[in-house]
């Protein structure tokens, strides 16, 4: 059994969940329409360009759900999910999904965005488990800060590791599908890198390096 590693956004979906979601409270009134729309994308533009603060842009995106109780929160989950994100699973996605799924493989997504937003798309496509940004909780409600390490570029490395110690997982044979430079770090880890419908730095540097480049759009 191999683990097969899958970046999320823009990868098994054809979109930006976390920019989604953003754009989705925007839509929904639950924050300030101007200026949450304008820094949600600007932080999206620094992420696509390599210039992300993560710890900066986490602060923006966990704030609105400190703002709102749990249950409140799923409810407009469960509609995000509907309008924003069924629409964009690709079917192509699914189909890799299965092939390393009927391979015995092991299949794990790890992602920068946070649990709250992609721990019920990760059920929905059916994985064996997820490494996130996990937001921080007390008494039942998000604080609006990180726990623990942010999944996010040697993030996602460090994670990782840390997984594979808990679960007595190893990287031999195994896999890793993301469309982003951001995530150049734990694709020079695994045996088997894949671009998949990359950005220019990542499909440059996957020629470079022989890598394969496959298209789930």
């Amino acid at each position: 059994m191999s683990l097969a590693i899958f970046d999320l956004d823009n990868t098994l979906l054809g979109g930006d969940s976390d920019y989604l979601w953003g754009r989705f409270l925007v839509e929904q009134g639950i924050v300030d329409a101007a200026h949450y729309e304008g820094e949600n994308q600007r932080f999206y533009n620094e992420y696509k360009s390599g210039q992300l603060d993560i710890h900066e842009f986490l602060r923006f995106s966990l704030k609105p759900l400190s703002e709102h109780d749990l249950p409140r929160l799923q409810d407009w989950h469960r509609q995000f999910m509907a309008e924003k994100i069924q629409p964009i699973i690709l079917p192509k996605a699914r189909e890799l999904l299965a092939k390393h799924r009927d391979n015995g493989d092991y299949l794990l997504i790890i992602t920068a965005t946070n649990r709250f937003v992609t721990g019920p798309i990760a059920e929905a496509l059916g994985v064996d488990a997820m490494l996130a940004t996990e937001p921080a909780m007390a008494n039942g409600r998000y604080t609006g800060e990180v726990e623990g390490v942010p999944c996010f570029q040697q993030g996602k490395v460090t994670r990782l590791n840390d997984w594979l110690t808990q679960t007595g997982q190893h990287l031999e044979g195994s896999w890793f599908y993301s469309d982003s430079h951001n995530d150049l770090p734990l694709l020079e880890r695994v045996s088997h890198p894949v671009a998949v419908d990359a950005d220019e730095t990542l499909s440059d540097h996957a020629r470079l390096k022989g890598w394969p480049e496959i298209s789930l759009r």
